[in-house]
């Protein structure tokens, strides 16, 4: 390939990118601040605006760790043993890729809600599923399930058993080699589906706007608030929440790019 072919092939894939991602982002920001940035300040400490965020740093306080605990397990079941229906449990883990998240708050709403299987007995001891944060984190987790999982997949193959079947000759015990030799070996994996993880979880809108209920100041997240914003011809408000996920997102991805450069060998 030929220099100018190289510069125009970048060219039209930076221009594609600016078109698609960086002028709509930038926009976003533009319409912030266009009115200074005291309107924007106001917008985003507001009593909901304020809840809205830290209902979002819950529930990724909540899901991320559960999701990380549960990748690494299934990650090791599916690499390092044979049992019956493994290609049917990793087929599983894939499905929040592949549906839709209204499709998962609608089915945890037929299982959780007050008319689901488990609906009856929920209500008759006085615990609420769905229009609640439990809910919530549900549909969180479960949108969120696989990134772990598949991001410790290949370091558990392209490491191998050696250090572990080591390990086990020297007399370590199981959960010795896992913290001594297994998780520093995969470090960078479970480093990695953390990330991705967090940035689903807080861009999460589908699935938790079936089972939150919109309830400001009480079941609504970030995504919810700037919908609800936008809905009450507060730009403004909407745009401000918007520019605060935004920079949870950027926040997100720079630590995931400083993680892959350490974890790059010298």
């Amino acid at each position: 390939m030929t220099r100018r072919s190289q510069l125009a092939l970048r060219s039209a894939a930076l221009g594609y990118l600016a078109l698609i991602l960086v002028a709509p982002v930038g926009l976003v920001f533009y319409r912030t601040f266009e009115h200074g940035f005291a309107a924007a300040w106001h917008s985003v400490t507001t009593p909901s605006a304020i809840h809205a965020f830290w209902l979002t740093v819950e529930l990724v306080a909540i899901a991320v760790p559960l999701n990380t605990i549960f990748g690494v397990m299934m990650a090791i079941a599916i690499v390092r043993h044979r049992f019956r229906g493994r290609g049917l449990v990793s087929a599983l883990i894939d499905l929040p890729f592949a549906v839709s998240p209204v499709v998962i708050g609608l089915s945890l709403l037929l299982v959780y809600g007050r008319k689901g299987w488990f609906g009856d007995w929920l209500t008759s001891h006085g615990i609420q599923v769905i229009f609640s944060t439990p809910g919530m984190v549900l549909a969180t987790i479960f949108v969120s399930l696989p990134f772990v999982v598949r991001e410790v997949i290949p370091v558990l193959r392209e490491v191998g058993t050696d250090q572990e079947d080591a390990a086990a000759t020297l007399g370590a015990r199981p959960l010795q080699a896992f913290w001594r030799v297994t998780l520093p070996a995969i470090r960078w994996g479970v480093a990695y589906g953390v990330v991705l993880t967090t940035a689903r979880s807080l861009g999460e809108f589908g699935a938790v706007s079936v089972v939150s209920g919109h309830l400001a100041g009480q079941t609504e997240t970030l995504t919810l608030h700037v919908q609800d914003r936008f809905e009450a011809f507060d730009l403004t408000g909407a745009y401000a929440a918007s520019v605060v996920l935004a920079l949870l997102a950027i926040a997100t991805l720079a630590s995931m790019t400083l993680l892959r450069r350490k974890g790059e060998p010298a």
